[in-house]
């Protein structure tokens, strides 16, 4: 009894060193934020605007034609190459809600929800690299070194679930970019935690393990990990394999509910498109993404890759939109008749998007990649839905009204999240640091 009462004093001298080490600011989130939680449903390879969210009459009617002259002197040298051969949607745009929004044809679902989206028709940055573009769209800049919203989400807020990962990945299609989800030079504690649709791997207990033998194991370790602490504080990637200890044990006898679907009931799993081959994997992660909402998970990224479409558009985006489409409107659908969709901001969008242009229409027309004008939308959280922010240009090839930045889009996630951009700072090599790296400015119409 002793030797456990010793190890457990111990643990507290662990929890207070620690503590010592965490340079988490307090900080406390504005009364009149709604949003609790974050669910970014990334789109990998770059989703063209002119075939979802941006419809453009005038690109249709001067397909295989070249840009007006008096459109070309506005674009950017960044995406002016091609100017000919235009590339007309091959997909329908139809009005839907209230508010009578265009969103393209390969979206039947996600359209009947038009009235809680807010979409952002110009966003906008300067690389049309895949790598460096995604780290812009996660981490603010090209470099690819520094810490991911999520990231810096849950080191400013914490989560409210302790048996829980407070930063969850989840990828479909693709293997990913880890910067995305990385912590950069924020402690390695507050990088995302990839987990699968089927559970957080190794994280069951072994086989003819006792609960009581587990937790006798994780004792030792902690008294080991604690005198090794002691002679080397400040560690950050000891910190954070001390805490995934603790957090891993905690897992292994709580976590596992979050992740039995077992518990819903067939009605909802349609609604999601579990069961069905198209949507069954995507659909399982939105809706394992609400039940990580419900338990407290404060940041959730889901991925989506294969948007790529350098080479016959419609092979590539109609099946990879069939995938993501009936999910995502069953996430919006779920977490409304729940209540949550108010205290859940969702983020849609990719890296980029894609030009007007076709690329390799001697074979099957696709299109390149095009940073200078894309879409992403926002629901849940405070936003005011059934409307449209910013414009491109006639034919989609730049922002031209109302320019968003990646670093607007992490000030505004975070506005609704009640935390002020200034105020969550980490210091780094003597300088205090900023998740939107000293730019960025809160998108104010978002919000109702």
């Amino acid at each position: 009894m002793l030797a456990r009462a010793g190890c457990g004093f111990g643990l507290l001298a662990l929890a207070d060193l620690l503590k010592a080490n965490d340079a988490r600011p307090t900080l406390a989130p504005r009364p009149d934020a709604k949003a609790r939680s974050v669910i970014f449903l990334f789109m990998g390879g770059g989703p063209s605007q002119v075939d979802t969210f941006d419809p453009k009459p005038l690109l249709t009617r001067l397909h295989g034609g070249t840009v007006p002259a008096s459109i070309a002197a506005s674009i950017p040298r960044i995406a002016r190459s091609p100017l000919n051969d235009l590339f007309g949607s091959p997909y329908r745009f139809n009005r839907h809600g209230q508010s009578g929004i265009e969103v393209s044809e390969i979206f039947p679902h996600i359209a009947r929800h038009v009235d809680d989206l807010c979409i952002l028709r110009s966003c906008r940055h300067d690389s049309p690299i895949h790598a460096p573009a995604e780290y812009l769209a996660t981490t603010g800049t090209q470099i690819g070194d520094r810490p991911s919203i999520g990231a810096w989400v849950h080191y400013g807020l914490g989560s409210v679930n302790q048996n829980l990962p407070g930063f969850i990945v989840m990828k479909a299609g693709e293997t990913g970019r880890p910067v995305a989800w990385a912590s950069g030079f924020l402690p390695a504690r507050h990088q995302g935690t990839i987990v699968e649709s089927t559970g957080i791997p190794h994280a069951s207990l072994p086989t003819g393990v006792r609960v009581d033998e587990r937790e006798a194991q994780l004792d030792l370790l902690d008294q080991l990990n604690r005198r090794h602490l002691e002679r080397h504080a400040g560690n950050g990637e000891l910190e954070a394999r001390i805490r995934s200890y603790e957090l891993a044990f905690r897992m292994q006898t709580v976590g596992p509910e979050a992740f039995d679907l077992a518990r819903e009931t067939h009605e909802t799993k349609n609604l999601y498109g579990i069961g069905n081959a198209d949507t069954n994997e995507f659909g399982t992660m939105c809706l394992l993404a609400r039940r990580f909402v419900e338990r407290g998970v404060r940041f959730i990224q889901l991925r989506s890759g294969g948007w790529d479409a350098h080479g016959n558009l419609i092979a590539n985006h109609t099946p990879q939109a069939l995938k993501t489409d009936k999910p995502i409107a069953g996430l919006l659908a779920d977490l409304k008749r729940r209540g949550l969709l108010d205290q859940t901001l969702i983020v849609w969008g990719g890296e980029f998007g894609r030009t007007p242009a076709a690329e390799n229409r001697e074979v099957n027309p696709g299109r390149n990649h095009s940073p200078s004008g894309y879409s992403m939308w926002l629901s849940g959280g405070g936003v005011k839905g059934g409307q449209v922010i910013g414009a491109t240009d006639p034919i989609g090839y730049a922002a031209i009204e109302r320019p968003i930045h990646p670093n607007d889009l992490h000030a505004t996630i975070l506005h609704a999240l009640g935390v002020n951009q200034h105020r969550l700072v980490y210091r780094h090599n003597n300088r205090n640091e900023l998740a939107t790296v000293n730019g960025g400015e809160v998108i104010g119409e978002v919000f109702a």
